[in-house]
């Protein structure tokens, strides 16, 4: 057959990819790695970097590079035939990385290596490729007797089975949930970009009236602006019980996907000699112990938890002295919240809106990141994607030096993962013709353009893909050629969160927006008065968002530090227990908000979820910099630039943090910026 995706010379050529050839193209390249690596092992040889790793990179690279198109399109436009390719690939790859990871032949190849009196003569990011490589080896069993090697090995194809099925059984039960409304008397409140939005989807979809869907530009707009209370009651519902036993479908729960996963998780991480997942977890990342982790949380818990309270109270006042409500429901406070914005500052999304067109904000980022780090942006045309929606552009530095490539694909629509990612297509890495440089997908699901006008976002989801783009920048501006350390690769996990939430913060400069937030008939700026209610309404809530934060990630880290095999996962128990000592919002009985918690049983975040919060310490206090030295200083972009974005996973990021920042961070700009008091 001749498979399309074994041409990796060029960019993938979605348009030909089809599900029949997925598991060939990996089934041939995992062949090919195996016969690749017992040729490298097979003589006695002093191992070195250019005749063992160098060449295993190589082969890691090939087989990234097939896959990372199939991952992608499995998420973005997916399809049954699409969907059964990709699983049957999921126990292939398992077992071969396992394979890879238990090699005891490779790994004291490694050692040796890492022994040889030439090591000294490594540059920075080889010696790292190798320390990361050799932890590795010991995290994937390398140490287990045969009987627990095997073991391992299947928990490992099982967990990644497991993780797929979870995602699946969310994007089936979001896709299933559509409710039309055939008067508009039904959808009073909503504005009139939502109405125009759900009019769209319905004609779409061959239907009369309007549509509402539990993508999230629908949800978004039904949630805060419905009139209708028992409208608002039904989508949220229909939201928190997707994929658990209080859904529709008794097939998409993934209630014991969900007990498995934690089960394997604590028994993998006890073959290995952790006492729990969430010390495995750590074991890959900045923080020391579960119990800093810990410590950390609750602290920002205690110093949040009144404010959070009192702002809680404000809103159960407000509802019952304007609106005449005597009880609040968790599907009537975002309704509250958006009417308490409208009195209280006398402003609303739908007022931003028109100010954040696509064709504005996107260009306007590029001049902002022009600005701080000298690099230029340029759309190319003529470049096979997945979709019709998607935009493909190219970076070059201040040399007309092409650095990197990416693509954008923004909007929600049916058969697309909901949320929003940064995956990485190609990795820098340097091969002996030359530099291979990076490729990246930035995937968002935000409100997509209605009739002839062009998609016109919230602040929020300009805040969404300027932190998208931040994870972008990490990865195609790394100067290093050594791919397992190169870009967001090697990154610890609770520091890969700095560069992203690093960008949400211009969001919010009148400076950055003036280079983007624009009227789209009018042309207008964003006029000083409506900036200033934006300001003045940026921590509206604060607390309230900074507890629900902090009652995620003590969920996570409790449901893998606590467990027990004897009792179960708890999961129910874990969360409720939680939002006993910490959220000031307790959801109705039926909220199965963890059924679709893809972060943790379907992406990376498994015990790390508290990254987000760890890295916002890192980011506030990195902007921080600029907020002292100046917005737009060009020393200070640079910094930046060398320090952080450049250097990737090739050292530490305690390290790049403190040789960008000159000291160690602290928590006070995160406070300050969330008006809290340090």
């Amino acid at each position: 057959m001749n498979n399309p995706l074994l041409d990796i010379s060029t960019l993938p050529p979605f348009s030909k990819i089809k599900p029949e050839h997925v598991e060939p193209a990996i089934s041939k390249i995992i062949a090919d790695n195996r016969a690749g690596l017992e040729s490298l092992l097979k003589d006695a040889f002093s191992p070195d970097w250019d005749n063992l790793i160098q060449p295993l990179e190589e082969m890691d690279d090939r087989l990234s590079r097939v896959w990372s198109p199939i991952r992608h399109m499995n998420s973005v436009v997916n399809s049954e035939e699409l969907r059964e390719a990709y699983n049957r690939c999921l126990p292939k790859l398992s077992e071969y990385g396992t394979e890879m990871g238990q090699n005891k032949r490779l790994f004291e190849a490694y050692h040796a290596i890492s022994e040889n009196e030439n090591y000294s003569d490594l540059d920075a990011a080889q010696k790292k490729t190798i320390q990361n490589a050799l932890r590795d080896f010991h995290l994937s069993g390398v140490d287990l007797t045969d009987e627990n090697k095997q073991r391992f090995k299947a928990i490992a194809q099982r967990l990644s089975e497991l993780s797929a099925k979870f995602e699946e059984n969310v994007l089936d039960a979001t896709q299933a949930w559509e409710k039309q409304c055939l008067t508009k008397m039904e959808l009073e409140g909503l504005p009139d970009s939502a109405l125009d939005m759900a009019r769209q989807t319905a004609q779409q979809r061959d239907k009369e009236g309007w549509l509402i869907t539990l993508e999230f530009p629908s949800y978004h707009a039904v949630i805060p602006y419905a009139e209708d209370r028992s409208l608002r009651k039904g989508i949220y519902k229909a939201y928190t019980t997707r994929a658990s036993d209080q859904g529709d479908n008794p097939d998409w729960n993934n209630s014991l996907v969900m007990e498995e996963m934690l089960a394997l998780r604590h028994e993998v991480s006890q073959l290995l000699g952790f006492s729990n997942y969430a010390e495995r977890s750590l074991a890959t990342k900045m923080a020391e112990s579960p119990d800093q982790v810990m410590g950390f949380l609750i602290d920002l818990a205690h110093k949040s938890h009144p404010q959070a309270l009192e702002e809680m109270q404000e809103v159960s006042r407000f509802a019952k002295g304007v609106l005449g409500m005597d009880k609040v429901y968790a599907w009537d406070i975002a309704y509250i919240s958006e009417k308490m914005k409208g009195a209280y500052f006398d402003l609303s999304e739908e007022d931003l809106k028109p100010y954040f067109p696509v064709n504005k904000v996107v260009p306007g980022m590029f001049r902002l990141v022009q600005r701080l780090y000298g690099i230029t942006i340029k759309k190319k045309s003529d470049v096979d994607t997945w979709h019709p929606d998607v935009e493909f552009y190219e970076i070059f530095d201040l040399n007309g030096e092409l650095r990197a490539q990416f693509y954008f694909d923004l909007y929600a629509r049916p058969k697309k993962r909901g949320g929003a990612w940064m995956d990485e297509c190609t990795s820098r890495m340097q091969k002996a013709e030359g530099i291979q440089i990076p490729v990246a997908y930035m995937t968002c699901n935000s409100t997509p353009p209605v009739g002839d006008k062009p998609a016109l976002f919230t602040h929020n989801e300009v805040i969404t893909l300027f932190h998208e783009f931040g994870h972008g920048l990490h990865h195609m501006l790394t100067r290093i050629g050594r791919a397992s350390v190169s870009g967001i690769s090697g990154v610890e996990w609770d520091a890969v969160e700095l560069p992203s939430q690093f960008m949400e913060n211009w969001c919010w400069e009148k400076e950055a927006l003036d280079l983007f937030a624009e009227h789209y008939e009018t042309h207008e700026k964003l006029p000083e008065s409506l900036y200033q209610k934006l300001i003045d309404s940026k921590n509206f809530q604060i607390a309230m968002q900074m507890v629900r934060q902090l009652e995620l990630s003590l969920f996570d880290l409790r449901i893998h530090l606590d467990y027990q095999p004897e009792e179960g996962p708890r999961i129910q128990e874990t969360l409720n227990k939680i939002r006993e000592d910490v959220a000031v919002i307790i959801p109705p009985k039926f909220n199965r908000f963890q059924h679709g918690f893809s972060h943790i049983f379907g992406g990376g975040y498994a015990a790390g979820y508290y990254s987000y919060k760890w890295a916002e310490v890192l980011s506030a206090d990195a902007y921080a910099r600029f907020e002292e030295e100046g917005l737009f200083e060009k020393k200070v972009g640079e910094d930046f630039l060398h320090n952080i974005l450049e250097v990737g996973g090739s050292r530490d990021a305690m390290e790049s943090f403190k040789a960008f920042r000159g000291r160690e961070p602290k928590i006070d700009a995160l406070l300050r910026h969330c008006g809290m008091a340090a």
